[in-house]
């Protein structure tokens, strides 16, 4: 583990700084990355996928735990001196690369079963998650540290102000809940705002067998207007019949609206309208 110290050491001995471009925040506190560790729960055996893992401070918790951990990182500046501290480890693979344009199924291969822990780049972490649980069935779960804003996001329930398109999305795969809270005060550059950690545990199977296509369309459009009733925000997407079919009271907001009941009124619709124009799959 590294100190807020021997973090600043590296830095200017490699002539290093933190990138505002990478949204790198590196983890200073060693408490801090053994909790992170301790609460994933991964041990020997176990296939760890770290992404963007800076300087190694979580690096070298999780590889404490016995667990095999693969650490892909994008800042060819950094990655040396990640290798260099975690040269010790035999089981430690650093990987230099871009996680949002790697080939993940390819990436992960070697194994059927990963869990994804990480202190995740804030400009990056949302949408790599949902890309990860669009396009990564090997990542079985997740520990993520990123902003407190997106962890509430990624874990809201319906009917809460956090809930929106992307609380859907992870409800359709997976179950998510806030494991903790994290202070600004452990990273080095510190961030405005505080981070929290979410666990993403993926499911078996969706939540729901509605097509998964216009599903996530009639989420976008209505949470688009999210303060619109549904007979609104799906004016001309949604017939009155179709919401009948469902059992959902067209007068209810997108907001109000858990990942099964979108899966009714998706399937209402294809049994109504079996196509649907190609935008509708964007």
């Amino acid at each position: 583990m590294l100190s807020r110290t021997e973090v600043n050491q590296l830095l200017a001995q490699h002539g290093l700084a933190p990138r505002r471009d990478l949204g790198q925040n590196f983890v200073v506190d060693p408490n801090t990355v053994r909790r992170i560790a301790r609460l994933a729960g991964v041990g020997p055996g176990d296939h760890v996928l770290e992404i963007g893992p800076g300087l190694g401070s979580l690096t070298l918790a999780l590889a404490e735990t016995g667990a095999h951990v693969r650490a892909v990182e994008v800042d060819r500046g950094v990655v040396p001196v990640l290798r260099q501290i975690t040269a010790r480890h035999p089981l430690v693979e650093v990987i230099e690369a871009d996680a949002m344009q790697l080939d993940w199924p390819a990436a992960l291969a070697d194994h059927p079963t990963w869990f994804l822990v990480a202190n995740l780049p804030y400009n990056v972490a949302t949408p790599l998650i949902c890309d990860l649980l669009d396009g990564v069935p090997a990542i079985a779960r997740m520990l993520v540290m990123v902003q407190r804003e997106a962890a509430d996001r990624l874990c809201a329930a319906p009917r809460s102000p956090a809930y929106g398109a992307v609380s859907v999305k992870v409800s359709y795969w997976a179950t998510a809940r806030i494991a903790g809270t994290v202070p600004a005060s452990v990273f080095v550059p510190r961030p405005n705002v505080e981070s929290a950690l979410a666990e993403i545990n993926r499911r078996d199977a969706p939540a729901t067998a509605a097509d998964r296509d216009r599903l996530f369309h009639l989420v976008r459009t209505a949470f688009g207007q999210r303060r619109k009733m549904l007979r609104r925000s799906l004016a001309g997407i949604v017939p009155t019949e179709v919401f009948e079919a469902a059992g959902i009271d067209a007068q209810r907001r997108p907001e109000e609206l858990d990942v099964a009941e979108w899966g009714a009124l998706t399937d209402a619709l294809v049994a109504r309208v079996p196509t649907v124009p190609d935008h509708a799959h964007r």
